[in-house]
């Protein structure tokens, strides 16, 4: 199974609000590369909620429950959403600063790409960002 990082402006979507409602359609996506991504999730990937924007940091673990469809409320059928379930809060929030700090994600788009919302993860960058936020 593949993994993601997904980025929220937490005043927008937050972690928040994704426990609360224990399943949420990702929508908003609207850059290619991030619709690609979106576009290439599954059932059960795992995912890495970041909140972006003053906060920076990944704060929460969750899971693809639907792959991804078209936007129902877009109008434009290249536009995608998948439906994502919340699966645990870290205990602690991993910032950015940290994630640029550590050598597993030197090359990854997280740091390279910095306004790309959806992210792939190699199985080392999960067990990283996890093992940073306190989690397994």
């Amino acid at each position: 199974m593949a993994k993601w990082l997904v980025k929220t402006e937490p005043a927008e979507f937050s972690w928040e609000d994704l426990e609360s409602a224990g399943r949420a359609v990702w929508d908003g996506v609207r850059n290619p590369a991030a619709l690609k991504n979106l576009r290439a999730m599954a059932p059960g990937d795992g995912v890495v909620v970041y909140h972006s924007g003053a906060e920076r940091a990944a704060v929460g673990r969750a899971a693809v429950s639907a792959a991804a469809y078209p936007d129902p409320n877009a109008g434009d059928p290249r536009l995608v959403v998948v439906d994502l379930e919340p699966a645990q809060r870290l205990a602690r929030p991993v910032s950015l600063a940290v994630l640029k700090a550590d050598p597993a994600f030197a090359g990854s788009p997280l740091v390279l790409q910095g306004r790309l919302s959806v992210v792939p993860l190699t199985e080392e960058q999960w067990h990283r960002v996890l093992a940073l936020g306190g989690s397994n």
